[in-house]
């Protein structure tokens, strides 16, 4: 009888590209809920930058309450400061925008 060993560094080899192709599934966090969404990904950094000058470090799209309930919400960097600004989904109204943690 013969027996096949498996290669450790091919097996993790394969587990490394099955682990990648499934970041690409979802480009960025809530992107199941974008069909719910009348402002594309897009549109909705355009209007975050013109709110807030920056880099984007973060980016998601959630159900939380104000505006349609549906919302973009963006970290954006710029020099030391890191400015969250949320967009509202339906209407691409800003919704928020202030300093990261302030509250």
């Amino acid at each position: 009888m013969r027996t096949t060993a498996i290669n450790p560094i091919g097996a993790l080899g394969a587990a490394m590209i099955v682990l990648a192709l499934g970041g690409w599934a979802q480009a960025y966090s809530g992107e199941r809920l974008a069909g719910d969404a009348k402002v594309g990904i897009a549109q909705a950094r355009a209007i975050a930058l013109k709110a807030h000058p920056g880099k984007i470090t973060d980016e998601e799209l959630e159900r939380e309450p104000g505006g349609s309930g549906l919302r973009y919400s963006f970290d954006i960097a710029n020099g030391q400061v890191t400015q969250e600004v949320g967009v509202d989904a339906a209407s691409g109204r800003v919704l928020e925008n202030k300093a990261e943690g302030a509250d």
